[in-house]
């Protein structure tokens, strides 16, 4: 399995490569060069995994044994997942008028990325310990990958993580999440800018081949392959979940509503839909659209601003990874993605070609919710079932409950469907109190507010890209 940059400008790498790479260093994203098709007889043998199963079986389609021996990859897999509070690592809550929600969070910081950064830290472990050298990862956040990131490699003696948070963007408790870790590979930076603004100067580090080249740079954002890997599983696993039967020919539809950001998960999906699994995709967002727009419209262009709203960690104007999923629908074509990705970045507003914008809205529905559709999807679920969702997760319950069949007669739907949910409603208690409705804070997130914090301010009048340089050569000097 050898992998290529979406922009074709980079020679293909390993899984090995690809893992310590972030960007491919032609400014694209690394694919596989094959996506493994999977039969009806395999999906069905499949379905009787559970979630751990599962994603051994899919890292062993993308990691060859002769890099990583499957009993090893098992072990990393299984330490992986040892800090996860549900005995199914992932949960299915299934709730009143056909609402499946699939709770992903149950990790340390009680959001999905935990699932994908705990198994990449194994990953970048033990190629580390076999090669002995040092890393510097360098991660932009909009609000939960930055302390998933910091809790999958806190500690660890041959990596440094640098973290870049956008000041008053995230929720307080997501802040705490960061701030709180006091270890000597961390580095958190608050910086007075939006989730767009702190990845300017990422990339341009990246850029900057000699010094990346040099301290080994790499990235632990959704930009790296091994995240968008693990992430595939849920989407097998939501869909075993929900199919009736799989005793058909053709297998059942399932359709899965994801809430989207930078477009990670969503990618993940694509991927597993390619692979053969049969499932209709929906990319949700909250107003700040690109996504919708682009699947609607084709228009892949940034609005004036990004704007604040209750589900944070989706305020991204610029979702880098529908480069990797316009790069598998165009037929890896790596010209083409190489023109569209140069001209966006040169106007920031981008019209898709006619063809690929009819296969982007044949293989993605979409939906946009504002702060008020939110709320209300928060409500209902709550005066329904007893059950809290956190601002993300009810963008998808938004979606579910504007369709003709997320009603009283739910029932009588064809397509079963299940909302991804990315986070705990445990670390959004603003949102929680805006619908009317009482957090409920489990111990370990109330203890934050207790503890000791650490960061390093980034102001608008200072070089961001500099202070980093200066800030991973001298941690590079320690080691």
């Amino acid at each position: 399995m050898q992998y290529v940059s979406t922009r074709g400008g980079a020679g293909a790498v390993d899984f090995e490569g690809a893992l310590f790479s972030g960007y491919a260093p032609d400014g694209g994203l690394f694919m596989p060069q094959r996506i493994p098709s999977l039969d009806g007889d395999t999906l069905r043998r499949w379905s009787r995994l559970s979630y751990r199963e599962l994603v051994k079986e899919l890292c062993s389609l993308f990691i060859p044994a002769a890099l990583v021996p499957r009993s090893t990859l098992n072990d990393l897999i299984d330490r992986a997942f040892s800090r996860f509070r549900h005995k199914d690592i992932i949960h299915m809550s299934r709730l009143k008028d056909g609402l499946n929600v699939l709770e992903l969070w149950h990790g340390v910081t009680y959001a999905f990325k935990d699932l994908s950064l705990s198994c990449t830290g194994q990953f970048l472990q033990y190629f580390l310990e076999k090669q002995q050298k040092h890393v510097s990862i360098v991660v932009g956040t909009s609000g939960d990958t930055g302390s998933s990131a910091i809790e999958s490699v806190r500690g660890q003696k041959n990596m440094d993580i640098f973290v870049l948070l956008p000041k008053g963007f995230c929720t307080q408790i997501q802040e705490l999440q960061m701030t709180t870790v006091i270890e000597d590979n961390v580095h958190v930076f608050a910086a007075r800018g939006n989730s767009d603004e702190i990845d300017e100067p990422i990339k341009e580090l990246f850029a900057d081949v000699d010094f990346a080249r040099k301290y080994n740079l790499m990235s632990l954002n959704s930009v790296n392959w091994s995240r968008i890997m693990v992430q595939i599983a849920h989407h097998f696993y939501a869909y075993f979940q929900c199919a009736p039967s799989l005793g058909t020919t053709p297998l059942p539809v399932v359709e899965i509503v994801v809430p989207t950001g930078g477009g990670g998960n969503i990618t993940a999906g694509c991927i597993a839909q390619r692979m053969g699994l049969p499932i209709r995709l929906v990319a949700v967002v909250n107003s700040n659209d690109i996504i919708h727009r682009t699947v609607q419209h084709g228009d892949f262009s940034l609005s004036q601003s990004v704007k604040a709203t209750l589900a944070s960690a989706m305020d991204i104007q610029e979702p880098y990874n529908l480069e990797r999923i316009l790069w598998l629908l165009s037929g890896s074509d790596s010209r083409l993605t190489r023109a569209l990705m140069q001209q966006f970045r040169g106007t920031k507003s981008l019209q898709l070609p006619q063809d690929l914008h009819r296969k982007l809205s044949e293989t993605l529905r979409s939906c946009s919710a504002s702060d008020e559709d939110i709320l209300g999807a928060m409500r209902r679920c709550w005066e329904e079932n007893l059950y809290l969702l956190c601002p993300h997760s009810a963008v998808a319950a938004h979606y579910h409950y504007c369709q003709p069949d997320g009603g009283f007669f739910s029932f009588l739907c064809s397509t079963p469907r299940c909302c991804l949910a990315p986070a705990s409603p445990a670390k959004f208690q603003e949102a929680v109190l805006r619908a009317g409705l009482a957090p409920q804070l489990p111990p370990g997130i109330s203890a934050l507010t207790a503890m000791k914090t650490r960061s390093i301010p980034l102001e608008r009048d200072q070089d961001w890209a500099q202070l980093l340089r200066e800030r991973i050569t001298a941690a590079a000097e320690r080691w």
